[in-house]
């Protein structure tokens, strides 16, 4: 009877199911029925509506304004380099990265010891060939007096040969007189080109002598130029940048220590196109000194200064195209070298009649 009564129940249960199941089929075809009937409703179409700024159209003349980006960086920029390699001594306070400092502050100073004694060994070297110049003008002082002497002893020869000559003429004098003048007169000659062989060689030797000492004073310079060499001084008042030495360590000749950049000169380089610089020369072909704003964007408030259009690139790198123009800044507060900058070129001013 249990087994019964729940069979009965069950299918109780499944006939209410395939009724609802029925019904709501029927609701579902009901409504794809009324909807197909109703067909395809167009909708209502409204009109767009622009709200505009507009002025009233007249003819002028204006100044176009061109938009361009460009880098900053200084027209005086120096390599510090030292000439000659060294033990690093001592080294300024201010040479760090960002460090200022003002046109002859000592910078970097190398050791001494080897410039110094070279330097004494020229001074002695240029006090020795000086020596040896004086001697050689002492040497022709002298010569210049003996060949003085032996000129006049020539010509005594010379006029006591002539009178032995004019006495055995008169029959007063005999053949043997007039030999032994003539002897003497041969040798005062020999004795006078002797004379002027040995002045010819003093001279060589003061020749050489100056030519000793014009090398010494050479190798003084020298000497004292590699001394100088060991500093390295600020040639400008600028700002360091790029420094790696530090004190104790070894330089290299010619070996780069930092760059010394100037941060008041500073100008804008920036390329634009070939039809736009066309726009910037004047009938003769110069560049037109157009006024130039260059700003920095992006920092909360806006680094802004005036330049000018100064010159244009003497030639076009390979690969590149356009031109490249440069703007002096008259204004270098809070712009460094390397800033990526906006520039607005105010154009020539186009006229419309």
């Amino acid at each position: 009877m249990r087994f019964l009564r729940k069979s009965l129940v069950g299918l109780l249960l499944l006939g209410l199911a395939v009724g609802l199941l029925a019904y709501a089929a029927q609701m579902v075809g009901s409504a794809l029925q009324d909807r197909a009937s109703q067909g395809k409703r167009d909708k209502q179409k409204r009109e767009r509506v622009f709200t505009v700024n507009v002025v009233t159209a007249e003819a002028q003349s204006i100044a176009p304004v061109m938009r361009a980006f460009g880098e900053v960086q200084s027209r005086r920029t120096l390599d510090l380099r030292m000439p000659t390699g060294g033990h690093v001594v001592a080294l300024s306070k201010n040479f760090v990265e960002g460090g200022q400092v003002i046109s002859g502050d000592l910078l970097v100073q190398l050791s001494t010891s080897d410039a110094q004694s070279d330097l004494l060994r020229t001074e002695a070297d240029v006090k020795d060939a000086l020596d040896e110049v004086s001697e050689a003008k002492r040497a022709l002082s002298l010569m210049q007096n003996e060949l003085k002497a032996a000129q006049d002893q020539e010509i005594l020869r010379a006029r006591a040969l002539a009178r032995q000559i004019d006495l055995k003429e008169r029959g007063v004098g005999t053949a043997a007189a007039v030999e032994n003048a003539e002897l003497a007169a041969s040798a005062a000659t020999q004795a006078l080109l002797s004379k002027h062989s040995t002045l010819d060689q003093v001279k060589s030797r003061g020749a050489q002598a100056e030519t000793r000492l014009a090398r010494a004073k050479l190798a003084l310079d020298d000497a004292k130029r590699r001394l100088e060499d060991t500093s390295l001084v600020a040639e400008f008042d600028g700002v360091l940048g790029g420094v790696t030495l530090v004190k104790g360590g070894l330089v290299g000749a010619n070996e780069r220590l930092g760059q010394l950049i100037d941060p008041s000169a500073l100008e804008v380089s920036f390329r634009i196109s070939t039809d736009q610089y066309t726009r910037f020369l004047s009938e003769e072909g110069a560049l037109i000194k157009s006024p130039v704003t260059v700003s920095i964007e992006g920092l909360g408030e806006n680094l802004k200064t005036n330049a000018e259009l100064v010159r244009d690139s003497g030639a076009v790198a390979d690969g590149q195209s356009g031109r490249v123009l440069f703007a002096a800044m008259k204004g270098t507060r809070g712009f460094m070298p390397g800033d990526f900058v906006t520039l607005e070129v105010t154009e020539p001013v186009q006229k419309y009649v």
